[in-house]
């Protein structure tokens, strides 16, 4: 699990409730229901008449995967895909078939019993690069939804301070009370552009960005697939899809690498 998301909604809000704190007012100030109500409620319905039904469901269907983040590392995809290589080489393509009831990922059991069945490889890579973007455009979906809604809420806000505006102009014959009335009708404009920065913006990033996380996962466990129906070697399998990696994927620095080459130069012998 991933809490990137979470954590940083959490200190923007804290930020803002510290500060509104330390400039001696209180929180109740911008708690106001009507504008929350105005912002939010019209905020959403705008962003489903923006789209279709099913666009909204599927969004929200996908918002508590924003929060949690779980991802798959790309060590234990690669470990996993030079195992099955193994087996391949030792026990034959159709032994794939017992090993796709153990694996847990609709994707790569699809494409393993694929490979037991005898499917063609070119036929097989064209059925996983079509699933592979009917994946991404889902996800995608659902982060450019999202991102919508950050872009409706400040001119959404806006409409709520000028309709609270509104209704000052109508008592102007009660100074007193104009200086809240005022205060109270900017609180649209403050929770609209909140609701997009705190929210509605990092989450349609944060689904973007793992949408994309996914389609290298998939595409590595694509890659991987084809090459075990092809015979590769286990050991130059699991180089090749490490080279597909960045090293910060993988956990490694290039640090190392570099001193190990200075090594290398320091132990050639000087030309004479």
């Amino acid at each position: 699990m991933d809490p990137a998301t979470l954590v940083g909604i959490v200190i923007a809000f804290g930020a803002l409730f510290a500060m509104i704190t330390l400039e001696g007012s209180h929180i109740s100030s911008i708690m106001l229901p009507a504008p929350m109500i105005l912002v939010f409620g019209a905020t959403l319905a705008v962003g489903i008449a923006g789209g279709t039904i099913q666009d909204a469901v599927l969004a929200f269907k996908s918002l508590p995967r924003a929060f949690k983040g779980k991802t798959t590392p790309p060590n234990q995809i690669i470990d996993q895909v030079v195992q099955l290589a193994e087996t391949a080489r030792t026990s034959g393509l159709l032994s794939l078939e017992q090993e796709a009831d153990n694996v847990k990922d609709p994707f790569l059991r699809g494409a393993l019993q694929n490979i037991a069945d005898g499917t063609d490889g070119d036929e097989l890579r064209m059925l996983l690069e079509d699933e592979i973007s009917t994946r991404a455009r889902s996800d995608r979906s659902a982060a450019k939804f999202f991102t919508s809604l950050g872009g409706y809420a400040p001119t959404i806000g806006i409409v709520g301070t000028v309709v609270s505006l509104t209704h000052v102009l109508e008592n102007l014959d009660t100074p007193s009370t104009l200086g809240p009335m005022i205060a109270a009708a900017f609180v649209a404009t403050l929770w609209g552009l909140l609701s997009a920065n705190f929210l509605w913006l990092p989450i349609g990033s944060r689904l973007k960005r793992l949408a994309d996380i996914e389609v290298d996962r998939m595409t590595l466990l694509m890659e991987g697939a084809l090459a075990v129906q092809s015979g590769s070697q286990p050991r130059l399998l699991g180089e090749r899809l490490r080279a597909m990696v960045s090293d910060d994927a993988l956990g490694k620095s290039a640090k190392p690498a570099k001193a190990a080459k200075q090594k290398d130069d320091d132990s050639l012998p000087e030309a004479a």
